[in-house]
């Protein structure tokens, strides 16, 4: 009996280490399965379906049609101000990309990082100039409050869905959302506090926000269509 289990035991346990490596094997490939799928489905729920998912491809259409009102309706020293704001935000978003390098929560087509979230940072910065915008065009009343908390709902859906749709973590958005808020904050701050007067005053000011201005739209621009070729191909 001693000899049987002394025999037996070894074996058992060969199989069992067997059985385990084969079961990850198994596993590992049903995750690449899995991966594959996601990215290649277009029709796949979490991404190409649903009133969520068209939500999330429109997103940024619809926030980019509403700054670009704004603008033009204030068509003023603080809008060209803003567009400055705004590209030098998308800037500090891919920069902290690069610097913190987390990966997005699955495998999919998008090879860049995703803490924080640019689509959040960009969001929470127009949406908070927006609302800097009615309040001064309304004051505190029921109407500007009702505005503002439409913008604030609007965007947080839209933030939402970058989650929802799995292309960013929680905490990814998050982030993002708190960089956009707090650099658009700052932003609006140093407009009021130090440019508009030097704006007002100085000629040689206004040429140089302009100029600047007008430079960071252009590169935008071309930096967007460059994306579009390259998703193209």
């Amino acid at each position: 009996m001693r000899s049987l289990c002394s025999f037996s035991a070894p074996k058992t346990m060969a199989y069992l280490v067997k059985t385990h490596a084969l079961r990850d094997g198994e596993e590992e490939r049903f995750e690449t399965l899995e991966q594959d799928a996601f990215i290649n489905n277009p029709s796949n729920d979490l991404v190409g379906g649903g009133i969520n998912a068209v939500g999330n491809r429109l997103s940024k259409w619809i926030v980019a049609a509403l700054f670009g009102s704004v603008l033009l309706l204030r068509h003023d020293g603080e809008s060209l101000w803003a567009v400055i704001g705004f590209i030098s935000n998308s800037l500090l978003s891919v920069t902290l990309k690069r610097i913190l390098n987390q990966k997005r929560p699955v495998a999919t087509s998008r090879s860049d990082p995703g803490m924080p979230s640019s689509h959040a940072q960009s969001i929470s910065f127009i949406s908070l100039f927006t609302l800097f915008s009615v309040m001064e065009w309304l004051g505190t009343n029921p109407l500007s409050l009702f505005l503002c908390g439409l913008i604030l709902a609007l965007a947080s859906y839209f933030t939402w869905l970058r989650v929802s749709q799995r292309l960013h973590t929680t905490s990814q958005v998050v982030v993002g959302a708190i960089f956009g808020s707090v650099y658009c904050t700052l932003w609006y701050i140093t407009w009021k506090s130090l440019v508009l007067q030097a704006f007002a005053s100085s000629f040689l000011v206004q040429i140089a926000v302009f100029t600047v201005a007008a430079a960071s739209a252009l590169g935008s621009a071309v930096y967007v269509l460059l994306n579009w070729s390259k998703e193209d191909r």
